[in-house]
């Protein structure tokens, strides 16, 4: 995910606080947007990310159900009715693409990946429609995901666009999301020693304008 950073955050990005939660490149990870995150397809969102095959990172927005049913987008699939909750955003790439995060302890079918522990994403239409027809309330549903290019994603948490929480399966099949992302925001906050100000709070007046161009 490309970022276009105003110089003024680039300047001050040593004064800010690291990251509560040190972050591992091979596990899994919720990310938390910093409040000064503006863009509208991030602002405010907690996101699972997770290694890709070919050295980034993959993930979907956790916090941004639509008002939409699995049904109502694939009305002549009739195992689509059986799915209970609403259809996700999941990110701006491939928009008009079906992705599934799916509980199970094996991998569901071809084109899936390991997230976590009893987690996986499916990428594939073949493999969506094998659980949707066989397990379709033991998975969520989104469309669209993010991506970020090898190196892409420690560079923005290094940054502090992003904060890392341990991933949480919990957290991922939460039911409600309203008011996740202030939740995940009161765990991250962490005062630096010396006295510093959390860093959810320093120069924020100054990236009162700031926007982040994910393009």
């Amino acid at each position: 995910m490309r970022l276009l950073i105003a110089v003024i955050f680039l300047a001050c990005a040593a004064a800010w606080a690291m990251p509560a939660f040190a972050q591992d490149d091979d596990a899994a990870m919720l990310l938390v947007a910093h409040p000064a995150f503006r863009d509208l397809d991030y602002r405010q969102t907690v996101l699972l990310a997770a290694p890709g095959p070919n050295g980034g990172h993959v993930g979907v927005i956790l916090n941004r159900p639509t008002r939409r049913s699995l049904s109502s987008l694939f009305p002549e699939h009739e195992p689509s009715k059986k799915v209970m909750d609403p259809v996700h955003y999941g990110g701006p790439f491939s928009r008009g693409a079906l992705v599934a995060l799916i509980k199970t302890d094996a991998a569901p079918g071809a084109g899936t990946l390991q997230v976590m522990k009893n987690l996986y994403m499916a990428f594939r239409v073949n493999t969506i429609d094998q659980v949707i027809e066989s397990r379709p309330n033991d998975a969520r549903y989104y469309v669209g995901y993010v991506g970020w290019r090898p190196g892409e994603l420690k560079t923005e948490i290094d940054r502090g666009i992003w904060s890392v929480l341990g991933a949480d399966l919990d957290v991922v099949f939460r039911k409600d999301m309203e008011g996740l992302w202030e939740e995940m925001l009161r765990q991250t906050r962490r005062i630096r020693a010396g006295g510093e100000v959390p860093y959810a709070a320093a120069f924020a007046g100054a990236f009162s304008n700031v926007i982040f161009d994910p393009r």
